[in-house]
């Protein structure tokens, strides 16, 4: 048996080349059906040895066969072959479905598979984004396929947890919506699924070099917000030698941190700020003024890099920060690289293990993180040293000063090790600012972090010495002043947040702080001093009233606080007899201090409560409930996983649940009394958490009493849900507060029954939520807003897990859907009953994907869940619940119903609107659900509403859901990818196959009721046929030969079908539909049609449709593809025609007429639209018949149609400046306003006449050029086969060769032969023509200006002329002219130009041979007459100022350098050899005589005109054209004479063109033509 691959998966991988080197052996083994196994290609095997099997990068290929050696025998989409094992990864599949359409699937995650198939997808339209240069969405969909091969990654390692792997899933799904809507523009909910996910910076210093410093070096980095204006992260430090390498040996690639400052949003605002400074002396040239060993730290520059998701290695741009930002132009290097890493800290050390064993600092945010989980102890104090304001102190400069920072504990101890200018260094004792250069207001805004232990905070204080550092004093720093701050105060609350202004105290380098307490008693600050105004003034340190330093701090503790109600309930215990009043105010303390210190005041809360149960336990209750309110506020919301991490691991409250209890209790029993009801309806919002204390609670008491008590806390328990009952059950019509808590009950009640199963089991949580819901009125009057809440609170029970459990299910089912019952009844609440309905029959059938996919459905509010519901329970179906449902019908009418009412609602869900674009998936399984459906419903159709009981209406019903089925765009399998393809094909098949074996035996069934869907049925069975699907096509064609024969039989022909046939073949066809195996469509209606007795007009229509529907995939093909403007025309004209001649459809004629005048007017053809419109116009009569609306035409009479036509038209002509044509309509119109005495409009038209016989007369047209173009070859389309067309335009072979690039040029202009005309290419003839009037009587009429003949010259020409060159016979050396022959080709159009196109198709070809004596007269003639022509038009002065025209052809007759001119004519036929044999031609030779004494007459009247008007500097030419005629006077006049005694000696000077001017005849023909156009 042979396998056949059914799953085809792409992946990129890095591949390893080998080679290979294999045969095939015939001593195979089989692998073991029950083990299937499928290779997975690593690298690409192009299959060039014998048998090979071709395999790209990432296919799967089935196993067939395992040869000895190294290699495989398997199959891949069909095709077996061998190859080399080495260039494949076996994997391990399952086989379903086994047989002849067995489903290969590998055993992998089926998200896997999915991420492997959309990469394959997206990597092709990745490449179509660069090639169409939408560069922004390039580079955003390679980084979020990067994310999901990434992922990917992750989930095939299989070192993952199972929460760690519902993650990674989740942000799968979350990447895969976000590129459908992105790059598809199908849904618009992928991104509202995102949630924000903890990012990382990590920060790695490449190099930095900087040639001029030469000193140490600090650098500092840190993120900035810009949107906030502020620093949000710790500073990372980097301490550097004077070359550039880190101080610390061990640093040594190692200078790197990682910025923890939470999501993506505020990585996105963030600039990198990198700040230098150098530990040098003051100047750069005071290398002399000082000690070398006194340094100071001096800010010497720095660098801002933007965020973004393009920055990973950059070099950064030093500013000089002592000049206001200026670009340092000497050379520099600050190199660092960035890496963006997702995920929490955990996440981040166990996929980057490589960045932590490097030693990288971690790089906190300032202040708290989002979320504070319980365990998270933290003591940081950030102080930004802002700036400060000094004295001169009497001098003429200002100030270098440096400030001095200590942290001393309450004994004046220095605080070791207790500052820290930024991660990645140690911590100090003590700080030095940096220096600003003579600044008695320097601003440092240097932020330093003082992580204090939190048992020395206390009592501890800040003191800060200012010095003043001399650049001549040997470079001493002297004291001059300090200032401090403690840093807690008397009520133990901490320095808030925010700036202080501190004073300054003046002092001197003998000062000596041994003694603190000199100084601390002093106020600090302004508040300071306000609380202590009575201050000795001879204390030894007195302030400086006019310096000032500001700084600012930052608390980050978890166990201090800057609020004293908050400290206060810390420290309970120091004050027993305010615990009440502590309680109280906690509500006034801010959210922010109470989710910081959660843990602490849930620790103190339930402590207060063990000391003393009675008389603290409601207050501690509401307490409770406040702060478990506060985490419902979307701002604290986060902090919900705190409080349960809280509950599950530090919670100790043992005995805690009794009293919880009884005040919950309590408080629902008071409902029905109290008025005011604001604190019952907390309660009951914080039920959930509630009940999570209670539960604990019991859980911890029956660890430590081994489950005593037990009956008694079932018991209050009990007590507790009777309570809830009755809240439920008031009558809350009356009371509105009594409604808000009975919402707030029902909100909260779902949530607690998670908790309940800890304790409880499922039958008995699910009893206690009966009795509750059960509790609930059962009406629906109650209020709309309590019927919407209830409803929601049943949903909730529903999607709960304990709904999940089958026991629980059988529980409270009847009393769900007794609620639902009552809404539906009344129509109230749709939307939420159908989601509640949606998840009951999710629930029943885990499986089921409806319910999941259509709960978010953009129908109409409720609409989409009724959807997933009537799915779902379709699909659950069999047989006998099908046949149980149509037997409980009582009467057909309640059956045809039934029918009418599901196929509506099948229609309806088929209809591209009802599902969102992208929601593939879903459409298939709708489908898959329908056609079972049908399949199960068409028995009952079939046997109730046939024979006498027919019902048109359901059978319509029925096939027009068919119709719509089949032509669903989601089923067109033809226009997925491959790999979709194949999926859908093996999990569902062809649907529209299914259906249409389907509706065909259905139809069979009709028997003579066929004839009730004639005509109407004929064009939706048609558009089946369009489906681009060989088996629908052949199961649909019968039933045309049904419709054809059953109307034969009623009225003894099939005109109805034939007429309906061809109007839907156009519109199908023209709507897109159709392709190039639909011209043999009609081939099996044929062998039918040969057994009837109606075969000859059956064979003559399908023909006829045949030809038809050739034509409209022509005429789609051009309109839809890049053709030029010519061939949409041609193919137009081609297609109207037809429906004229062959099929005579008049209104689909009509309609074709109108789209090739509006592509006329849009190519500017202004004269050929007139002509096409000129054909509706003709079909129309002066007479009052009313007309339809039809096009853009409204209901008018028929005259008033023609009259607006006639006017349209004449418009077209006088924009093509064809007013010859216009000038019959404008009469037409002018009797027909005069019959019915118009006389406005008369005048109207009149004036239009006589202004176009002006232009005829005064404005100058272009004359056309004739073109034969021959369309030779298979390859070209079905209207230009075998064609040869005229055309008017200007270079116009270099255009048809561009219009055509695959085509070849043919050289000649020979007929072609038959390899040529049958040949698989494209060959174009293309030469030019000279039109053939056939106005012959006004160009003969000499009065007739040369304007208006010029006009019949070239237009309404049916006959074109080409002339081909030969010599017959011997070719006379001495004169060529004697035997060439001219082989003249005159070609007879089928219409005549100009016309409907620009080019007509040859309808007859006549050739004849004009001989040397004829051609000769032929050009003669024409030259007298072109001659005759220009004179006239200088005698009457219709040519102006410039006789170059005159001039020209004037010298082209005398001085024919070219080919002699009429001299060699004498030669040739004034011989006395020609005349003797040739004795018929003497009338012709006479003839030529006559036009050679002419054109010498007519010559002496042109140099007459020329003379009067030449300019005086033309003279010379002039005298020249006057000395030429009298040589050619005397040879014609000697020839005259002499032709007697038939001899010619006199040649004057005439120029004679020796043999070797004259090679082949076409050269000679070439100078015969330029003689007759000079």
């Amino acid at each position: 048996m042979q396998y056949h691959i059914c799953h085809l998966n792409h992946c990129r991988f890095e591949i390893n080349h080998g080679c290979f080197n294999c045969f095939l052996d015939q001593r195979c083994s089989r692998f073991h059906r029950n083990t299937v196994n499928s290779l997975f290609l690593e690298e690409i095997f192009r299959g060039s040895v014998s048998h090979g099997l071709t395999l790209e990068l990432g296919e799967t290929v089935h196993i067939l066969e395992k040869c000895e050696g190294k290699s495989f025998s398997g199959s891949i989409v069909k095709l077996d072959g061998i190859f080399p094992a080495g260039y494949v990864h076996l994997k391990k599949a399952v086989v379903t479905n086994r047989g002849q359409y067995e489903t290969v699937v590998p055993l992998e995650d089926p998200i896997i598979t999915e991420v492997t198939s959309t990469l394959q997808e997206w990597s092709v339209l990745w490449k179509q984004l660069y090639v169409k240069h939408k560069v922004d969405l390039f580079y955003k969909l390679r980084h979020v396929m990067s994310e999901l091969i990434d992922l990917r990654r992750q989930l095939l390692s299989g070192h993952l947890t199972q929460d760690q792997v519902r993650e990674v899933k989740r942000h799968i799904t979350v990447r895969l919506d976000w590129g459908n809507d992105r790059y598809f523009n199908w849904s618009k909910h992928g991104d509202s699924c995102r949630m924000p996910v903890p990012h990382h910076l990590f920060v790695n210093l490449k190099s930095f070099t900087y040639n001029t410093i030469g000193e140490d070096t600090d650098i500092f980095f840190s993120l900035y917000d810009l949107r906030e204006g502020k620093q949000i992260s710790e500073k990372f430090m980097v301490k550097l030698n004077k070359n550039g390498g880190p101080k610390n040996p061990e640093k040594v690639d190692r200078l790197c941190a990682l910025f923890t400052v939470g999501p993506t949003t505020i990585i996105a605002m963030a600039r990198k700020i990198h700040k230098k400074l150098t530990l040098r002396r003051m100047l750069l040239n005071d290398s002399k003024k000082g000690p070398p060993q006194v340094q100071y730290r001096r800010p010497y520059g720095c660098a801002v890099l933007a965020m973004t998701p393009s920055v990973h290695f950059r070099a950064i741009v030093l500013f000089d920060s002592s000049i206001k930002f200026k670009r340092k132009t000497c050379e520099l290097s600050l190199i660092i690289s960035l890496q963006l890493l997702r995920g929490d800290m955990e996440q981040v050390r166990r996929e980057n293990p490589i960045i932590f064993n490097r030693g990288v600092a971690i790089t906190r945010k300032l202040g708290f993180p989002d979320v504070i989980m319980p365990g998270d102890i933290r003591n940081d104090l950030y102080l930004t040293l802002e700036r400060g304001d000094f004295e001169r102190g009497g001098k003429s400069v200002q100030k270098n000063i440096e400030v001095t920072m200590y942290v001393l504990y309450a004994d004046g101890e220095i605080l070791k090790e207790c500052i820290s200018l930024g991660s990645g260094e140690h911590n100090i004792s003590e700080y030095r600012s940096f220096v600003l250069y003579h600044n008695n207001s320097p601003r440092w805004s240097e932020v330093i972090k003082l992580p204090i232990p939190i048992e020395r905070f206390r009592g501890s204080h800040l003191r800060f010495e200012f010095r003043h550092c001399s650049t001549k004093d040997k470079g001493e720093k002297k004291l001059f002043g300090f200032a401090f701050t403690p840093l807690m105060r008397e009520d133990g609350t901490t320095l808030s947040d925010e700036s202080h202004e501190l004073y300054i105290y003046k002092c001197d380098e003998n000062t000596t702080f041994s003694n603190h307490a000199l100084y601390l008693g002093l106020p600090c600050c302004k508040d300071d001093f306000n609380g202590c105004p009575n201050i000795p003034s001879s204390l030894i340190f007195q302030r400086s009233t006019k310096e000032t330093l500001w700084i600012a701090t930052q608390l980050s503790s978890t166990k201090l606080t800057q609020n004293v109600d908050l400290l206060a309930l810390l420290k309970w215990k120091a004050h027993p007899d305010r615990v009440m009043d502590i309680l109280g105010r906690l509500r006034h303390v801010c959210g922010e201090e109470i989710v910081k210190f959660l843990q602490d005041i849930l620790d103190t809360l339930f402590s207060i409560l063990d000391d003393n149960t009675d008389k603290y336990g409601p207050l501690v209750f509401q307490s409770l409930v406040f702060i478990i309110n506060l985490l419902r506020d979307s701002k604290f919301y986060h902090f919900r996983p705190v409080m349960d991490t809280y509950i599950q691991k530090h919670f100790a409250g043992a005995l805690a649940y009794k009293e919880l209890i009884r005040c919950l209790k309590w408080y629902m029993d008071r409902s029905a009394e109290v008025v005011r009801q604001d604190h019952i309806q907390e309660a009951m919002r914080a039920l959930e958490y509630l009940f999570k204390f209670i539960i604990q609670s019991r859980i911890l008491y029956s660890r430590a009493t081994c489950g005593m008590e037990e009956d008694q806390f079932r018991a209050s328990i009990q007590e507790l849900f009777q309570s809830i009952r009755f809240v439920l059950s008031l009558d809350s019509r009356s009371s509105e507060t009594l409604i808000f808590t009975q919402a707030a009950l029902l909100n909260s009640f779902p949530a607690i029954f998670d908790e309940l199963l800890q304790m409880f089991t499922v039958q008995e949580v699910a009893e206690f939520v009966r009795g509750t819901l059960g509790s609930m009125p059962s009406t629906v009057h109650i209020g709309q807003s309590m019927d919407v809440v209830k409803l929601q609170s049943i949903a909730r029970t529903v999607d709960s897990r304990l709904f999940s459990f089958p026991e629980s299910r059988r529980i409270l089912l009847p009393v769900v859907l007794h609620h639902i019952h009552l809404h539906l009844r009344q129509q109230k609440e749709l939307l939420i009953c159908s989601g509640i309905l949606s998840s009951i029959f999710s629930i029943i059938k885990s499986s089921s994907l409806i319910y999941w996919l259509t709960r978010t459905c953009p129908l109409s509010d409720w609409q989409g869940e009724y959807v997933s519901c009537l799915l779902s329970l379709l699909r659950q179906m069999s047989d006998i619940h099908f046949q149980h449902l149509l037997d409980n019908f009582q009467s057909k009418e309640e059956l045809k119903e039934f029918l009418l009412k599901i196929f509506c609602v099948f229609r309806n869900l088929m209809k591209l609107s009802i599902f969102p674009r992208d929601w593939n998936v879903m459409r298939l399984l709708t489908s898959n659900i329908i056609v079972s459906t049908t399949q199960y419903l068409s028995p009952a159709l079939h046997k109730s509403f046939t024979d006498a009981d027919f019902d048109f209406k359901v059978w319509n019903s029925y096939f027009s859901l068919a119709v719509l089925f089949i032509n669903q765009p989601s089923l067109q399998l033809e226009t997925l990818t491959p790999a979709k393809r194949k999926k859908v094909f093996d999990k569902y098949g062809d649907m529209r196959v299914m259906m249409a074996y389907e509706l065909f035996s259905m139809w069979q069934n009709l028997g003579e009721n066929k004839i009730h869907f004639i005509p109407g049925m004929i064009g939706p069975f048609l558009g089946v046929t369009l489906v681009p699907q060989n088996e629908v096509r052949n199961i649909m064609i019968p039933i045309f030969h049904d419709m054809m024969d059953w109307e034969q039989r009623k009225n003894g022909n099939f005109k109805q079908v034939e007429a309906e046939l061809i109007d839907k073949l156009d519109s199908l066809v023209s709507e897109g539909k159709g392709d190039e195996n639909y011209r043999e469509l009609f081939s099996f209606l044929l062998e039918k049609i040969e057994q009837e007795t109606w075969r000859e007009t059956g064979v003559s229509f399908v023909t006829s449709v045949t030809r038809l529907m050739e034509r409209l995939l022509d005429y789609r093909d051009c309109m839809k593809g890049d053709e030029t403007e010519n061939k949409k025309i041609g193919c137009t004209v081609n297609l109207l025609n037809f429906y004229k001649s062959e099929i005579n459809k008049e209104e689909m004629y009509i309609r074709y007429i109108h789209k090739l005048c509006d592509m006329h007017l849009q190519a500017e053809n202004y004269t050929e639209a007139a002509f096409t419109l000129l054909l509706y116009w003709e079909l129309l009569h002066w007479e009052e018949r009313p007309l339809r609306e039809f096009l853009h035409y409204p209901a008018q009479s028929e005259w008033h149609r023609k009259e607006g036509l006639c006017r349209k038209v004449i418009h077209y002509f006088n924009k093509g400046k064809c007013w010859e044509y216009g000038i019959p309509l404008c009469r037409e119109l002018a009797f027909q306003y005069e019959s019915l005495y118009d006389y406005q409009s008369l005048s109207w038209i009149r004036k239009m006449e006589a202004a176009y016989y002006d232009n005829i007369m005064e404005q100058q047209r272009l004359e056309p050029e004739f073109f034969r173009v021959g369309f030779y070859g298979r390859k070209f389309p079905f209207f230009l086969r075998v064609r040869h067309d005229y055309e008017r335009l200007e270079a116009f072979q270099q255009r048809m060769l561009g219009e055509f690039p695959q085509a070849i040029a043919m050289q000649h202009p020979n007929q072609p032969d038959e390899g040529i005309l049958q040949g698989d290419a494209q060959y174009l003839q293309i030469y030019a023509v000279t039109p053939v009037s056939e106005n012959s009587d006004v160009l003969q009429m000499d009065r007739v200006p040369d304007r208006i003949k010029s006009f019949y010259r070239v237009n309404n020409v049916r006959r074109f002329r080409y002339d081909r060159p030969f010599h017959k016979g011997p070719k006379d050396k001495d004169n060529e002219f004697k035997s060439l022959w001219i082989e003249r080709t005159t070609l007879i159009l089928t219409h005549p130009l100009p016309g409907i196109s620009r080019w007509f198709e040859v309808d007859k070809r006549e050739l004849v041979e004009v001989s040397p004596l004829e051609n000769a007269i032929y050009v003669v003639e024409n030259k007298n007459q072109e001659l005759r022509t220009l004179i006239s038009q200088y005698q009457h002065k219709q040519l102006h100022g410039n006789i170059n025209l005159l001039s020209m052809c004037l010298n082209g007759v005398i001085d024919a350098a070219v080919n002699g001119g009429i001299a060699r004519y004498q030669e040739a036929f004034f011989d006395k050899e020609y005349i003797s044999s040739h004795p018929e031609d003497t009338e012709k030779i006479t003839q030529l005589k006559d036009l050679m004494q002419e054109q010498v007459h007519v010559l002496g009247v042109g140099l007459a005109v020329h003379e009067k008007l030449v300019h005086p500097e033309m003279r010379p030419l002039h005298k020249k054209l006057i000395d030429h005629p009298l040589n050619v006077l005397g040879s014609v006049r000697h020839s005259s004479s002499s032709l007697s005694s038939h001899t010619s000696s006199e040649t004057g000077n005439l120029l004679i063109l020796t043999d070797s001017m004259m090679e082949h005849p076409e050269d000679l023909y070439r100078m015969q033509v330029s003689y007759m156009r000079s």
